[in-house]
């Protein structure tokens, strides 16, 4: 009788929850999930608040991937979010702008001929070492210290861009989009979001059907190169693969130091209109003195019907760990972490991976490639993908 293949799954947001239904399709696995909290889902599990549906984010899906995109919504349908516009209120202008950043918006603002001056007098290659120089020279300095420098000092609490080293992540890139050209957010991807009333929720049963699941339970390093744990303080286990979506400081009991993160405090209003923002304005960033860099009005992602709307405002915080820094020094400790991860131990999802940019269909990709390193008795270590590796990144 062939021996079964033990699998601890570290963490139940949608990496986890992704490897966990992913790995279930193969023959003769026995596996563990272990989750701190009470239920499953973490940041896309669907909350409820004034008769309003919501997740902390919002989290839709986005990916250029079909072959994650056709896996996901054939088990979650997904509506088509592809209108998403995402504008801006600039203070000094009065004005609310589209971003990416767009020719037709720098028709309308009062400084746009110093603009297009700077527009025209860009260097043709540069070799920028952070944000702010990625973006001056991307757009010129007037576009960065209108639209980009106080946002990304209030998202990363940070007291100059030049703190920020790294920059492949900065949300669709430095570039303004031509006259006339469509100003939707996310060319060439697909957006959706769920069409169930209760979001992406349906899938952590789906996912977990053939698994058992740990609640409130924590886990322990017996030997972490023959992959022993203790879960919950009880007997010794030894494991064939683990996979942990937690952070690899947590892990390793931050023997090498702590990682930092971002957080956020989320505050939620119902507004007496059925509908709060333009039609296809899902977000509204602020990227001047105020607090807090965006509202969000959830219902046009759930189309829940409702006399009123829900809008959350975030506010960048030291609550909760939910956005890895993008600077160099803290990649490497990243690494030097999951450097010590002994064959069959992979790190997975946002936090795992330590990198700000993965999202939901990263979590979905990078459990399939487990599968196939699995199936195909070529166990690695470390941050499944290329694209995720840390020499991309540093």
């Amino acid at each position: 009788m062939k021996k079964k293949i033990k699998i601890l799954i570290i963490g139940g947001g949608m990496a986890g929850l992704a490897c966990s239904h992913l790995l279930n399709q193969i023959p003769e696995t026995e596996i563990i999930l272990i989750e701190q909290n009470s239920f499953l889902g973490a940041g896309v599990k669907t909350h409820w608040y004034g008769g309003h549906p919501f997740t902390f984010g919002p989290r839709y899906f986005l990916t250029k991937k079909m072959e994650v995109y056709e896996y996901f919504n054939k088990l979650i349908p997904l509506r088509s979010c592809n209108d998403i516009e995402l504008i801006s209120y600039v203070e000094q202008d009065d004005q609310f702008y589209n971003y990416p950043l767009h020719l037709d918006d720098v028709e309308r603002m009062p400084d746009k001929d110093k603009i297009k001056e700077e527009l025209k007098n860009r260097e043709k290659s540069f070799k920028p070492t952070n944000l702010k120089d990625y973006w001056i020279g991307s757009v010129g300095k007037t576009l960065y210290e209108k639209v980009i420098d106080k946002y990304n000092k209030k998202m990363w609490q940070v007291e100059d861009n030049t703190e920020i080293d790294t920059f492949s992540w900065s949300p669709k890139g430095a570039t303004i989009k031509k006259k006339n050209s469509k100003k939707s957010a996310w060319d060439g991807s697909y957006s959706g979001y769920p069409y169930a009333k209760d979001g992406y929720n349906q899938y952590f049963e789906i996912a977990t059907k053939d698994t058992t699941v740990l609640f409130n339970s924590k886990v322990r390093i017996i030997d972490l190169k023959n992959k022993i744990f203790k879960i919950n303080d009880k007997e010794k286990e030894k494991f064939d693969i683990v996979i942990s979506s937690s952070s690899p400081d947590l892990i390793m009991d931050n023997i090498y130091g702590e990682l930092p993160y971002i957080g956020r405090d989320l505050h939620k209003m119902v507004i007496p209109i059925e509908f709060v923002l333009p039609k296809h304005a899902y977000f509204v960033s602020y990227p001047n003195n105020e607090k807090f860099t965006r509202i969000t009005e959830y219902k046009k992602f759930t189309h829940h019907k409702s006399p009123t709307s829900l809008i959350g405002l975030e506010i960048p915080s030291s609550n909760g760990r939910y956005y890895p820094l993008p600077q160099k020094k803290w990649h490497r400790l990243a690494k030097k972490y999951i450097d010590d991860f002994p064959e069959g131990m992979y790190s997975v999802g946002r936090n795992g991976s330590y990198f700000y940019t993965l999202d939901i269909d990263d979590c979905i990709y990078q459990a399939m490639l487990i599968k196939k390193d699995i199936e195909n008795n070529t166990i690695k270590s470390g941050i499944p993908g290329k694209d995720y590796d840390f020499d991309v990144r540093i």
